[in-house]
């Protein structure tokens, strides 16, 4: 469907009213479409149907003569651990756990630690501190500023580029002010604009001094085999490059196989120092007798290796790079030519970040969700669901089949475009 059809000049040509007359068209198509989170899509979990099949009768007796069907092994399957620690974390096995299913229950565990009782670096635990502050790359993932909010941390807007957060700052904020115990990382394909790390930024935020003696990265490798083309950005080495540094305990690690296999029954990873993964199954033992080993064999017999982990993945990847790259073509065919819109590219994950001129995110969400196309709220990608500057809107294309993706686009187009005409006749406008 052509929404701006019967118009002889670009879309970004056309006045409020010929807008307006593509609007009721969008309004008329009746749509009911959901993009509002990075969902796997149906086509993507049917990759994962053998191994609803495991394990099986298969033999349950590790070579260390463990049987996963019973308790123990709190840290979980060595096996397990050799296949995700190098591909996933970046680390060696012996400094990875196995939680359960989340990888955001598990960070969500670690600060639970961090306030009742501190590292081993804390000179107390967080509760006790008058104010604890967490630094928090923006635009960024909604999910890590709803925890700071739940353990009462004040979060400190940094600005994400290109390269990864704005180190110069960084460095400022964190060697002054020893309240901002820890910082949020997404280092590569980052959740919303598929911001990569680069190698002067990790080597910095390993070497950079702080006023706070345990300051942490938690740092989120939720996309570490996501990747969309043939340009595929290896694990950056942080944990090596904090103890070169002297700051061993620096990293807490986390991923999953929430995206790789199906959300509700992967598997979840914590690593970091020995001193740290020490500390943290101290304290897990007062909750578990032991992880679900079962799960973990399945997924071992599933991938094999890491190279079955891998090629797995590109599997994803034939899914998926076709729906980005359709939602690229739409966003350049209506607004390529508009004044302050631009939006990123990613090389892997799951989101796209749409930047439109400042004041304008809210209002074309909310014409968007009006016309039966539900998007991430405006504000979401930032602490406490405030834009500063109204323009930032996430994208999530992944769930959608490309006939309802284009469809979604499209009607995205003309609400941003109406929503620009309409805040510069509000005299809103830059």
């Amino acid at each position: 469907m052509n929404f701006f059809a019967g118009f002889d000049k670009p879309p970004s040509q056309l006045t409020r009213q010929e807008l307006e007359v593509c609007y009721a068209r969008v309004m008329e198509a009746a749509l009911d479409i959901n993009m509002t989170r990075g969902l796997p899509s149906p086509a993507q979990l049917q990759l994962a149907n053998p191994y609803l099949s495991l394990p099986g009768t298969s033999d349950f007796v590790s070579r260390s003569l463990i049987d996963w069907r019973n308790y123990g092994c709190l840290q979980g399957m060595p096996e397990l651990r050799e296949l995700v620690a190098e591909v996933l974390l970046g680390l060696p096995a012996e400094q990875i756990a196995v939680g359960e299913n989340s990888s955001l229950a598990l960070m969500h565990e670690a600060l639970g630690y961090a306030f009742s009782h501190g590292f081993s670096t804390s000179p107390r635990p967080w509760i006790k501190e008058p104010s604890i502050k967490f630094l928090c790359p923006v635009p960024g993932y909604d999910r890590h500023f709803a925890m700071c909010e739940e353990f009462g941390m004040e979060m400190v807007p940094v600005p994400l580029l290109e390269t990864g957060p704005d180190m110069d700052q960084v460095e400022r904020l964190v060697a002054s002010d020893p309240a901002i115990k820890g910082m949020w990382c997404v280092p590569k394909y980052s959740n919303p604009s598929g911001a990569i790390y680069c190698n002067d930024t990790v080597e910095r935020l390993a070497k950079m001094p702080t006023a706070a003696n345990d300051f942490v990265l938690l740092w989120d490798n939720a996309y570490a085999v996501h990747h969309l083309t043939d340009d595929e950005v290896p694990n950056q080495p942080l944990a090596k490059l904090c103890e070169e540094a002297g700051h061993i305990d620096r990293p807490l690690v986390f991923a999953s196989t929430s995206k790789i296999l199906l959300p509700g029954a992967g598997l979840a990873f914590f690593g970091s120092s020995r001193a740290n993964l020490a500390w943290w199954l101290k304290h897990r033992r007062s909750r578990t007798i032991g992880p679900d080993k079962v799960n973990q064999l399945r997924h071992l017999l599933f991938f094999g290796s890491s190279k079955g982990l891998v090629d797995h993945m590109k599997k994803h990847r034939v899914l998926l790079a076709p729906k980005f790259e359709r939602l690229e073509a739409e966003l350049l065919q209506g607004l390529a030519d508009v004044r302050q819109v631009a939006w990123t590219t990613p090389k892997g994950g799951y989101f796209v970040s749409l930047d439109l001129p400042k004041g304008c995110a809210s209002l074309a969400v909310r014409l968007a969700l009006q016309a039966g196309v539900a998007l991430t709220q405006a504000g979401a990608t930032h602490p406490g669901g405030t834009d500063p500057h109204d323009r930032t809107i996430r994208l999530a294309p992944t769930y959608l089949d490309l006939d309802t993706l284009s469809m979604a686009a499209k009607a995205l187009v003309v609400c941003v475009l109406l929503a620009i005409a309409q805040n510069e006749c509000s005299g809103n406008g830059p």
